[in-house]
């Protein structure tokens, strides 16, 4: 690739990559009821309103789970990875951008979640009884998981443990499913 290609493509990542990651945010806290009250949460919703007000009125949401997210943040991902192929030269093809779109929220997904326990354990080092709305954000976001890592690895000597089997857990998927996903979406991507 030549530089300029090299700099299309770092922009196009970068440009998408931060809007999708707000999108996906958006999905995983009104997935997880956190409060829509919280400042970062009012932050994301204002940066995401402009496509999904449009695109909820087209699929409403069900049992709790916004579709209009949902099919925003595949959207979003699959111009990502046509508009970068195109950039390397490469004509994709619609189902190895499908697969790959998947594989890669999925990714993403796990890396958010991994963020986001990090940011719990960080938070109950520096300031374990004050509250901060980041934290409540990641207490909501990883809660879901956190719960069942506690009843299977309790305390040990006071010591929570249950973090490092969470991202154990999100590691083996994204060792099992996501980079078979990935390297199956590359495959039919040419």
């Amino acid at each position: 690739m030549s530089y300029l290609s090299q700099a299309l493509a770092f922009l196009i990542e970068t440009l998408f990559g931060m809007y999708i990651i707000l999108v996906l945010l958006r999905f995983l806290l009104q997935l997880t009821h956190a409060d829509f009250y919280n400042p970062f949460s009012q932050f994301i919703v204002r940066l995401t309103n402009g496509p999904l007000l449009p695109l909820r009125r087209l699929i409403p949401g069900f049992f709790g789970i916004d579709f209009a997210s949902a099919v925003l943040l595949i959207i979003l991902e699959a111009i990502k990875i046509t508009l970068i192929a195109i950039v390397q030269g490469v004509t994709p093809r619609f189902g190895g951008v499908l697969i790959l779109s998947f594989a890669d929220l999925i990714q993403l997904t796990l890396y958010v979640l991994i963020g986001a326990v990090f940011v719990r354990i960080i938070m109950s080092w520096v300031n374990p009884y004050g509250e901060h709305p980041l934290t409540d954000l990641a207490v909501h976001l990883t809660e879901p998981f956190m719960r069942p890592a506690r009843r299977l690895l309790p305390l040990i000597s006071g010591i929570d443990l249950s973090p490092v089997l969470v991202i154990i857990v999100f590691e083996l998927i994204a060792i099992l499913v996501v980079q078979p996903l990935q390297q199956l979406g590359m495959g039919l991507l040419v």
